[in-house]
């Protein structure tokens, strides 16, 4: 019993240390799991950051694609060829600054997106062809803003699309 007494005090302090190391262990992973949700939660809302940010920048390249703000882009004193090769540049330029945008959109939307800006291209084209040779540009704008008008608006479409969307993801 000598012997056995000797190693009591062990066996209390042991009896005592366990339950705090299993304590403690549980806080320590249950610390990790949290940190983990954490970074997982930090990752999404920076995601959706980049969604919101991908979808305002689209949506303000379709308003910049409508056919009313397209005719106050340049110099009156173009000739027509002019303005369309100038505004189709832009269009194009500006398309493909943005066309990294298409990582945070649905398909369904960039794909709208781009025929919007499609369309728009090939009624600068098709009013261009439509108009006898001596028009002027200011008879061009006009000709070219009532097709538009005259037709299904697509690009207001697309943008609404785009509001619905943001709505989900935010």
């Amino acid at each position: 019993m000598t012997s056995f007494s000797g190693y009591l005090p062990y066996a209390f302090a042991l009896i005592i240390a366990i339950p705090f190391l299993v304590l403690l262990r549980q806080f320590v992973f249950t610390y990790i799991k949290l940190k983990e949700q954490e970074i997982r939660l930090l990752s999404v809302k920076s995601n959706s950051e980049n969604k919101t940010q991908s979808y305002e920048r689209m949506t303000l390249f379709m308003e910049r694609l409508k056919p009313s703000n397209l005719i106050q882009r340049f110099d009156k004193g173009l000739a027509i060829h002019e303005f369309i090769f100038l505004t189709e540049k832009a269009i194009n330029e500006e398309f493909d600054y943005n066309a990294s945008q298409q990582l945070y959109i649905t398909k369904n939307s960039w794909k709208n997106i781009v025929e919007s800006k499609n369309a728009v291209i090939e009624l600068l084209h098709r009013t261009y062809e439509g108009i006898n040779g001596n028009a002027s540009l200011d008879e061009f704008k006009t000709i070219f803003l009532m097709n538009y008008m005259e037709g299904e608006d697509y690009i207001s479409m697309t943008i609404e699309d785009l509001r619905k969307e943001i709505l989900i993801i935010a």
